[in-house]
């Protein structure tokens, strides 16, 4: 089995879940913190796009074979 595989699955779930967080608590006082920059917005956007590229490499790589 490939690790992309897994990899890429927790990743996009996880990337999923922390983008839809960021996005439900975009005007809480907490962003006042980090100077009103949506970290949870940014680092589930960039966690997503990369489960979704292992997923593919894991996915292109299974072809071959």
């Amino acid at each position: 089995m490939d690790l992309r595989l897994p990899i890429g699955y927790v990743f996009t779930i996880y990337g999923v879940m922390l983008t839809a967080y960021g996005l439900f608590t975009k005007g809480d006082p907490m962003y006042a913190k980090s100077l009103d920059i949506p970290v949870n917005t940014i680092w589930g956007i960039v966690m997503l796009i990369f489960g979704l590229v292992m997923y593919f490499f894991a996915k292109r790589a299974g072809k071959g074979t």
